[in-house]
């Protein structure tokens, strides 16, 4: 399917968003510059980011993602804190109460991250309230490293996929599929649908 090319960017605000991507950056020892020619963003622009200064549009976060070499999904994780006294070297846990997780809105999704006291998670899970109500209010498909899982809590959405056919899913419905295959949902319930996503 061929989709509207508009520049409709939506802004995304993931958790410490600044303070992650200079962590990613000083851990492959890259320079503002070097990572400037890599991602194709501005000095002054990545120097402001780091600083919290400004919020990246999506289409700033995909370049950031490809240009760093890392999944999308990774600039959702909290910044590497000091570490703190192990109580046991076999596991970790986090729990995440309802309505405590970070909200991140955009024009299409409005996404509630969990599980967020965790750094380094091999997979990131997050509930979505899906905004969008037609295929026009995306201006590009959504797409990044790694795979996803899906399951519809509430409501009913169109499941767009860029080599299959748009698929309706109901309450209880669930799918999984790459996520560097462009994707995008869309509510066709009377109140917003929502849904789980797990991303790995």
């Amino acid at each position: 399917m061929k989709i509207n090319s508009t520049n409709i960017e939506s802004t995304v605000e993931p958790l410490a968003l600044g303070k992650r991507v200079k962590e990613l950056r000083l851990s492959q020892n890259l320079t503002l510059e070097q990572a400037s020619q890599l991602t194709g963003l501005a000095r002054s622009t990545l120097s402001k980011i780091e600083n919290e200064q400004i919020s990246p549009t999506f289409a700033a976060v995909s370049k950031l993602a490809k240009g760093l070499g890392i999944a999308l999904p990774q600039l959702f994780s909290q910044p590497k804190q000091e570490p703190a006294k192990r109580v046991s070297s076999s596991g970790r846990r986090d729990i995440t109460r309802l309505g405590e997780g970070k909200f991140h809105p955009t024009p299409t999704y409005e996404h509630e991250l969990l599980a967020t006291q965790l750094s380094n998670k091999k997979m990131v899970p997050f509930k979505t309230s899906v905004k969008a109500r037609a295929w026009e209010d995306y201006s590009d498909w959504v797409r990044h490293e790694g795979e996803e899982f899906l399951y519809v809590i509430s409501g009913s959405i169109t499941l767009f996929t860029e080599f299959y056919e748009p698929i309706e899913l109901q309450q209880g419905d669930s799918a999984y599929y790459d996520c560097e295959m462009g994707h995008a949902l869309v509510s066709t319930s009377e109140s917003d649908a929502e849904v789980l996503w797990v991303t790995a």
